[in-house]
């Protein structure tokens, strides 16, 4: 019987999607960082839901990367965006495309005349891709880390891109 609940949950780690999982490499041993979700019941009776990344130890089984907490990880590709060139983003096209949609939105939608359209050169990207990274859906924040041109690197709970 534990085999059989053991199997169960790893199958479900498996088939779960993770933001960040094969985007980014171990600084220690080049593993891939691979996540994990863990659950705690509260007091109240609701559930806080925790997602942790660290290393698979796939080439080296005594690697001692530890994990880091997603929103840990996403302040620091937060931080690792302000220090590159706005063209390694590589989001301007993505962005021009939300805007016009935006603005058909209030327009036909909505039934708002928009008399100032926003623009392109208005936005700014880099908060923009920081917006992407806090709060839009799965798939939109690992299309943004596909853009970057520089490979993710996490050691010692510390990201970083290496070119």
């Amino acid at each position: 019987m534990q085999d059989k609940i053991s199997n169960d949950h790893l199958t479900r780690t498996q088939d779960k999607e993770f933001a960040f999982t094969k985007m980014i490499t171990c600084g220690l041993c080049g593993s891939g960082i691979t996540a994990d979700e863990k659950f705690k019941k509260l007091k109240d009776g609701t559930t806080n839901r925790y997602v942790y990344y660290g290393c698979t130890k796939f080439k080296d089984k005594d690697c001692p990367c530890g994990y880091i907490r997603e929103e840990d990880l996403i302040e620091q590709l937060a931080m690792v965006l302000d220090t590159i060139s706005l063209d390694e983003i590589g989001m301007k096209d993505r962005i021009r495309t939300e805007i016009e949609s935006h603005n058909e939105f209030q327009e036909s939608v909505l039934g708002r005349e928009v008399k100032e359209k926003v623009k392109i050169k208005e936005v700014d990207i880099r908060n923009y891709a920081k917006h992407i990274l806090r709060k839009r859906p799965l798939y939109e924040k690992r299309e943004l880390l596909s853009h970057l041109r520089s490979k993710l690197i996490l050691k010692e709970k510390q990201l970083s891109l290496v070119s």
